[in-house]
């Protein structure tokens, strides 16, 4: 297992899986950028730390890409984190995730991208949706999440633990068990396929037709090799991360220390 640059040694007996998220959130970056008319997507953010600011950043990645790809100029994208604290909300403790959703749909932002595993941001696209406002959403983590609105969800992306898990048990009822790091991506030939893929993403009933091939073509560039992760990126305060055509290491994606130039948003906790 590697930690700031070094190796140090696996702990015998145990396995670590973790999901390839940055995909998903890439492709949920994209479906956000096809759909949204004010070209400004909010993001529901939990607490900050490494993984957060990465599949973030992620995020923003997708957003930016199809964005530019559709011809509009990445500078009239406006995405913005606002995070609450904490993976769900915790009264008196974190942030209100559901005015956090009022203040994005109440300012603007028609699309919200929940990092948080629970289901406001939806629950409040619903209810401007109903008012009679353009507005749509992605929740994540759980495959049926757009089944809560599904007029107004995108899509969402998921991870799916079975497959590894199984492999992992499988072998210690063999007597094959072997410590292991493993950081798992979709299974490219069918993202959604429950018996092979570690993260997929499920497309919502509020995704248009012809953004949902589109968004398909993305997904394909993605297995075709596509790698957003390759510079010239910036951080958010304008340091220089990757430089032109360097392609990021596993370290600097997963040890990401802020977030992206033209994102809004804090990338560290206030002290």
């Amino acid at each position: 297992v590697w930690k700031d640059g070094k190796i140090y040694q696996e702990i015998p007996n145990l396995a670590n899986v973790m999901g390839r998220m940055e995909y998903g959130k890439m492709i949920a970056g994209c479906a956000a950028a096809l759909t949204t008319q004010t070209g400004q997507i909010g993001y529901l953010g939990p607490l900050i730390n490494d993984e957060t600011r990465r599949l973030a950043s992620s995020a923003y990645l997708g957003a930016k890409y199809c964005w530019t790809k559709a011809g509009k100029d990445p500078a009239d994208l406006k995405f913005k984190v606002t995070w609450i604290g904490f993976w769900f909300n915790i009264p008196g403790f974190t942030a209100d995730p559901t005015q956090v959703a009022d203040e994005f749909y109440n300012g603007g932002y028609d699309v919200v991208l929940s990092g948080i595993d629970t289901t406001e941001a939806m629950v409040e696209a619903d209810k401007f949706a109903k008012e009679g406002k353009a507005v749509w959403s992605i929740p994540y983590d759980y495959v049926g999440s757009c089944e809560i609105s599904p007029d107004v969800c995108l899509g969402v992306p998921y991870f799916n633990w079975g497959p590894a898990y199984l492999e992992l048990m499988t072998a210690a009822s063999k007597g094959e068990f072997t410590s292991s790091y493993q950081w798992l991506g979709p299974d490219w030939s069918d993202i959604n396929n429950p018996d092979t893929s570690m993260v997929g993403f499920v497309k919502g009933n509020g995704l248009a037709a012809d953004d949902a091939a589109t968004l398909d073509s993305f997904i394909a560039e993605l297995a075709g090799g596509l790698n957003l992760w390759t510079g010239p990126i910036n951080l958010q305060d304008g340091t220089a991360y990757l430089a032109d055509g360097e392609v990021a290491t596993d370290q600097q994606v997963w040890y990401l220390p802020q977030l992206l130039e033209g994102m809004e948003g804090q990338s560290v906790p206030a002290q």
